[in-house]
């Protein structure tokens, strides 16, 4: 009973004269049996140069190159700042002793690095203590609690693009499991400005309109987000401000408080320029709070400092 069967070499379907035909045809098998030669072959001269420098003490560069299994380049790179030392024989001729490579690998042994840290720790002043030093290694080795990327994206509304290059910006700690990545819960949180509850705030504003409300610009809310840390959220590539953290600083309130003068008001008033104003508000000390973009001046003060002057022959 003939049984159809697909050839191990081109693929084909042919049907078979024993149970242990493969091939559809000889040429077929003299083409698969040449294939596993030159396959052997080719593992063959893959195995063959580090067969040949596995007893050998000297190295040149592209032998050391092969056996750390890196580029040439990188060797000469190793030897050009120091961290790999090399014989020079001829001005053609350089060896590398393997015990120096081992030397090399044993004096610098992998240690987890956190972006945001140095790879290399800075040379400290000879004053620096053993405490010291101990101190800033505990700091490195502290065990972080992780947000993975879909649960930034999920809490935060925001893109993986967007969210992978702030934290590189922002220099939070990343860390890669399974080609996933993670970031530290508490840099997340305090980059996103939720150091507080976030569920209880209601009130949110965009930019817009804390610079209708505030007269605030877009780059100087920012700064004074971040020098106030006033809570934001970000949903679907727009940032939202906490309006009572904003009202409660920038103090709006007083623009109708009779007890301050505007700038304005103090020019109309006294018919003084704005840098009269701002000389006696320096030298006389009187009380100045900023709201927006606008100074307000303690109404008791600036009568006292005007009925100074009025005094004055």
């Amino acid at each position: 009973m003939k049984v159809t069967k697909k050839c191990a070499f081109c693929g084909q379907s042919f049907e078979t004269r024993s149970g242990m035909q493969r091939y559809c045809s000889e040429a077929c098998q003299s083409e698969a049996k040449r294939a596993k030669t030159i396959q052997k072959n080719n593992l063959f001269k893959l195995a063959q140069p580090l067969m040949e420098i596995q007893h050998q003490e000297y190295l040149t560069f592209s032998k050391a190159a092969t056996l750390m299994g890196c580029s040439r380049q990188y060797i000469y790179k190793l030897v050009a700042i120091g961290k790999l030392n090399a014989s020079r024989i001829s001005n053609r001729m350089a060896f590398i002793r393997r015990a120096d490579i081992e030397q090399m690998l044993a004096s610098n042994p992998y240690h987890r690095i956190l972006p945001g840290s140095t790879s290399a720790p800075r040379k400290s002043a000879s004053s620096s203590t053993p405490l010291k030093k101990k101190k800033r290694e505990e700091k490195n080795d502290e065990v972080l609690d992780f947000y993975s990327g879909e649960e930034v994206m999920a809490l935060y509304k925001v893109k993986q693009s967007w969210l992978y290059t702030s934290a590189k910006r922002n220099k939070i700690p990343i860390c890669r499991i399974a080609g996933k990545n993670y970031y530290s819960k508490k840099h997340i949180d305090e980059f996103f400005g939720v150091s507080v509850d976030i569920s209880k705030i209601t009130q949110w504003l965009t930019a817009e309109q804390v610079e209708e409300l505030f007269n605030m610009k877009p780059t100087a809310l920012r700064a004074y987000t971040y020098r106030h840390k006033i809570p934001t959220k970000r949903e679907y590539g727009r940032t939202y401000y906490s309006q009572s953290h904003l009202a409660e600083l920038r103090r709006t309130d007083l623009m109708s408080d009779e007890n301050y003068y505007t700038v304005e008001q103090v020019q109309q008033i006294y018919g003084l320029t704005s840098a009269n104003i701002c000389h006696i508000v320096k030298v006389k000390h009187i009380n100045k709070v900023k709201v927006g973009r606008k100074n307000l001046l303690l109404r008791a003060d600036v009568e006292r400092v005007m009925a100074e002057r009025n005094e004055q022959p």
